[in-house]
């Protein structure tokens, strides 16, 4: 099953190259962890005359749980590699608790 991105940019329009940089870093998530049916991803700029204002949330959606990340960077391309990391930790002690 091939895990869905959503992807809610609030108040812009993300460019196709943002897009694809979502997509791509956040289906690696579905690699690590296949029973993933959703990601929702929220971008949003957070007090716009400040820096490392870029806000991005990243929900996994799984069968009895969701995993949840949200950072705050100065570009969305590293608030969105931050979540991913963040999401990897889950899910390893996610798989560490399955297994036991």
């Amino acid at each position: 099953m091939i895990m869905e991105v959503s992807l809610n940019a609030v108040k812009f329009k993300p460019t196709s190259a943002l897009t694809e940089f979502v997509d791509k870093k956040v289906m690696k998530v579905e690699t690590l962890l296949p029973q993933a049916i959703k990601a929702e991803v929220t971008l949003k700029v957070d007090k716009e005359h400040d820096v490392c204002n870029k806000v991005a949330d990243v929900r996994i959606v799984i069968p009895g749980d969701d995993l949840y990340a949200s950072k705050q960077c100065d570009t969305f391309e590293e608030a969105v590699d931050q979540c991913v990391d963040a999401l990897k930790k889950q899910i390893e002690k996610l798989k560490d608790k399955w297994n036991k």
